[in-house]
C-alpha cells in the first residue's frame, strides 16, 4: 500500500512538472517549427503532392473527384469548422489521402464551401445577428458594442492575410506544417485548460462586457490561424478565455466573428480563383459541398454548445496531439 502511494504521489508530480514546464516548451515548439519552415522552405514542398502545381494540370487530376469524395469534403468541413481542430488542416489530409494534389482549384473550393458552415451559424444565432444588425443601424446600444468588438476584432487576421497570403499557400498548405501546428495548438488548448482552473472569469464576462482592447487581443490571436492546422476557432477561443471570457461568451464570439472572417476569405478566394475552381469542380460539386457543410456544421456547432457547458476544452487539445502523433508517424513511413 506504502508503494503504491509513493508511486501515486510520484505521478502527480510528474504531471505537475510537464504542465508547468509547457508554457517553455510551446515556445520551443513554435520557434523550432517556424525555423524549419521558413529557413527551409524546400521542407514544406519536397513531395510532389504538396507542390503547387498549374491550373491545366490541376484539370486533368481533379476533374475525377467523384460527388461520394465531394460529399466527404463537405462533412469534414462542416464537422470541423468550428471545432477547435483545424478544418483546413483536416481537408488538407482528406485531400491527400483521397490522392486530390494541392491547387489553386483545390485550395480555392476548401475555403470557398466553408460558406456553407457560415450559413449554419448564421441560422443558429439569428437572434444575435439580428441585435448585431440593429446596433449597426444605432438602434441597440449592446448590438452596436459587439459589432465593433467583432470589426476590431477581425482586422488584423484580414490585414495580415492578404500581406501574406501567396506565401502561406507556398510554403504552408502541406501535411508536414499543418502536423506541427496540431501538435502545438494541442499543448497550447491543455496549457489553457489549466491555466483557467486558477483563473477563473469574472461573473460578468459575457460578449456585451468585452471592449476593443479585448476584441483586439482575440483578432490577433485570430491571426495565428493563418497558418493551416492552427485552427481559428481554437485561437479565437482561448484568446477570448485569456481577456477574461467565460467559456460560453468566448465561443459565442469565436462563432460570431468566424462569420465575417469565413465569409471574407470565401469572397477573396471566390473572386480570385472562383473561375478555375468552377471549371474544375462544377457548380453540382460545389452546391453539394456547400449543403454537405451546412448540414454539419449545424450538427457539429450545436454538439459543441452542450459539450462544452458540461465539460470543457481538454478532449480536443489531446485530439490534436495524437492526431499529430498519428500522422506524423505515417508521414515518417512514408504512408502519406
Amino acid at each position: 500500500m506504502g508503494a503504491a502511494i509513493c508511486v501515486v504521489k510520484t505521478m502527480k508530480a510528474l504531471r505537475t512538472r510537464i504542465i508547468d514546464a509547457l508554457p517553455t516548451t510551446i515556445v520551443q515548439l513554435l520557434v523550432l517549427a517556424t525555423l524549419t519552415l521558413v529557413l527551409v522552405p524546400g521542407l514544406a514542398q519536397e513531395d510532389p503532392l504538396e507542390a503547387r502545381v498549374e491550373p491545366e494540370s490541376v484539370l486533368e487530376e481533379s476533374s475525377a473527384v467523384s460527388t461520394v469524395e465531394i460529399i466527404v469534403l463537405g462533412i469534414v468541413e462542416g464537422v470541423t469548422e468550428y471545432l477547435p481542430v483545424s478544418s483546413t488542416g483536416h481537408l488538407i489530409l482528406a485531400q491527400r489521402v483521397m490522392g486530390i494534389g494541392n491547387s489553386n482549384a483545390a485550395n480555392a473550393f476548401a475555403i470557398c464551401i466553408q460558406a456553407g458552415a457560415i450559413a449554419a451559424v448564421l441560422l443558429l444565432y439569428f437572434p444575435r445577428v439580428g441585435q448585431i444588425t440593429r446596433g449597426f443601424f444605432g438602434q441597440d446600444p449592446s448590438g452596436r458594442r459587439v459589432a465593433t468588438c467583432l470589426v476590431v476584432a477581425f482586422l488584423p487576421a484580414a490585414a495580415i492575410g492578404l500581406c501574406l497570403d501567396d506565401w502561406i499557400e507556398s510554403y504552408l498548405f502541406g501535411v508536414k506544417p499543418i502536423v506541427a501546428a496540431w501538435f502545438v495548438g494541442g499543448l497550447l488548448i491543455l496549457f489553457i485548460v489549466r491555466w483557467q482552473q486558477s483563473h477563473p472569469p469574472q461573473a460578468s464576462s459575457c460578449i456585451e462586457s468585452m471592449t476593443w482592447k479585448m476584441a483586439l487581443v482575440v483578432g490577433l490571436a485570430q491571426s495565428l490561424a493563418l497558418w493551416p492546422g492552427t485552427s481559428r476557432s481554437m485561437t479565437t477561443i482561448l484568446g477570448g478565455v485569456l481577456v477574461g471570457l467565460s467559456l460560453p461568451a468566448a465561443v459565442e464570439f469565436s462563432f460570431l466573428l468566424g462569420m465575417i472572417t469565413l465569409g471574407a476569405a470565401t469572397a477573396y478566394k471566390g473572386l480570385e480563383h472562383g473561375p478555375i475552381m468552377v471549371e474544375t469542380y462544377g457548380w453540382l460539386n460545389i452546391a453539394v459541398g456547400f449543403v454537405t457543410a451546412a448540414i454539419s456544421a449545424a450538427v457539429a456547432v450545436k454538439w459543441m454548445v452542450h459539450y462544452l457547458n458540461r465539460h470543457g476544452l481538454a478532449i480536443f487539445g489531446y485530439y490534436r496531439v495524437l492526431l499529430a502523433v498519428v500522422v506524423g508517424v505515417l508521414i515518417l513511413n512514408g504512408v502519406l
